[in-house]
């Protein structure tokens, strides 16, 4: 098969889509507004630019991360060459997500064409109108054998589930997350799954309150809040939890005016199953600001909620949306008892300027990975793996990460036949002292 052998045939594959996509831009950024009122600024910084970006730095690196790579040898192999080859798993499939469902569409896909495997993409049907340029997209640019995109509901992707592939790679939920697994370990294929979970967001009495509040409320409601590695929920120290209220509550206002319904800078829930799972959420609960709920058009403003019950319906499960609960802490010990009551997350954000206190969290704490004084930005570094860890996913990617997901790294030791030491060989007698040696020294 050329896509799986020829790197120059992959990165053709690669420059054409870029072309594609770049052709396409702004229907695919009105496509996310029909889908659920997302901000061109929010489209184009965090799915439009991100993609271009990936494009022209895969394109640029795939022969280089494509290469067999020659490692030292095993003494005990000499003479002999060691080599790592890239080998494409095969035939792939990937699910995507609404959430970010043009960016975590084709991100995976664009590592799993450069590393040469087939593709098969099931974008998410609860964004329809992305959905539809996407399979537009895809098949103006790739042979049909090549990479498909094939769209449909819950059925569809049952039923891709059932069949065998190489390599299965979901973004998701948790709950879908098992679903996929278990489907997966049927054939044993491997996979990559980016979950989500209750991430935490940590602010001590050292931090700058002001600029905390800031990059909270960014964070946490951009895409309306439904971002897998948002900040869940706030763990403030006491002594400064009135302070960020206010400072919180200012920052909103200061994003999205007075009235965030008539915001152009402000997404919709995506369907109305959320908004009405997120709706309860705010039921019975102490609302510090916002807490609108409208129907009509799934709209729930950006909410405070001051200490929650751990038990209650928003510090149950992951949120997705725009609510952020509050709850105040005085010792670590505190901070201990809430975090270690969920599973591990898949980010966790600290602001501090107690440089002990900040790396105690980073080691004390398992998690994808996070943010000191800031929320989200790890995602954006290219040279960093983005994933989860435990119940908030397994494996990571991005950059030459996403390359070596789609990889198998096959092992080759090519030996010389110039000499070749009898040690090794039946009859044994007389060489155990002497291979112990070897082996003591070599070790």
């Amino acid at each position: 098969m050329i896509f799986k052998n020829d790197i120059n045939y992959r990165k053709q594959s690669l420059i054409k889509l870029l072309n594609c996509v770049e052709l396409h831009e702004q229907e695919i950024i009105q496509a996310l507004f029909d889908d659920f009122k997302k901000p061109a600024f929010e489209s184009v910084a965090t799915e439009t630019s991100y993609i271009l970006a990936e494009l022209k730095y895969t394109i640029k690196n795939i022969h280089n991360w494509a290469k067999p790579k020659m490692v030292f040898p095993s003494i005990f192999n000499f003479p002999s060459t060691d080599y790592i080859y890239k080998e494409p798993y095969g035939k792939v499939l990937i699910i995507a997500p609404w959430n970010y469902p043009y960016q975590l569409a084709l991100s995976p896909l664009i590592a799993a064409v450069a590393a040469g495997n087939q593709v098969v993409l099931k974008p998410s049907e609860l964004t329809p109108n992305t959905s539809r340029i996407i399979s537009k997209i895809i098949s103006e640019t790739f042979d049909k054998n090549h990479v498909a995109c094939i769209e449909g509901g819950v059925d569809v992707a049952q039923e891709l589930l059932t069949q065998r592939w190489d390599y299965i790679f979901f973004t998701g939920s948790v709950p879908v997350g098992k679903i996929v697994a278990k489907a997966a370990a049927t054939h044993l294929t491997p996979v990559t799954l980016e979950l989500g979970g209750k991430s935490p967001c940590i602010v001590d009495e050292s931090a700058n309150i002001k600029l905390a509040a800031k990059r909270i409320v960014w964070g946490k409601f951009l895409n309306a809040g439904q971002t897998c590695i948002a900040p869940d929920y706030l763990l403030v120290h006491q002594n400064v939890k009135e302070k960020l209220i206010e400072n919180l509550k200012l920052e909103i206002t200061n994003a999205f005016g007075k009235n965030p319904e008539i915001s152009p800078d402000f997404a919709r829930i995506v369907n109305e199953k959320n908004w009405n799972r997120l709706a309860a959420m705010l039921e019975n609960e102490t609302i510090l600001f916002g807490g609108k709920a409208s129907n009509e058009d799934c709209y729930i403003a950006p909410s405070l909620v001051d200490e929650p019950s751990l038990d209650s319906l928003v510090m149950q499960n992951e949120i997705f949306g725009p609510i952020l609960p509050i709850i105040s802490y005085q010792t670590e010990d505190d901070l201990d008892i809430i975090i270690s009551k969920y599973e591990k997350p898949l980010s966790l954000y600290i602001f501090s300027e107690n440089k002990s206190f900040a790396k105690r969290i980073v080691q004390n704490y398992s998690f994808g990975g996070g943010c000191i004084n800031d929320t989200l930005i790890h995602f954006t570094n290219k040279r960093l793996p983005f994933g989860g860890v435990g119940h908030s996913g397994i494996g990571a990617y991005h950059g030459k990460f996403s390359f070596a997901i789609f990889s198998h790294r096959k092992a080759v030791v090519k030996k010389g036949n110039w000499l070749d030491l009898p040690t090794r060989y039946a009859p044994y007698n007389g060489k155990l002292e002497t291979i112990k040696r070897l082996l003591k020294w070599f070790s």
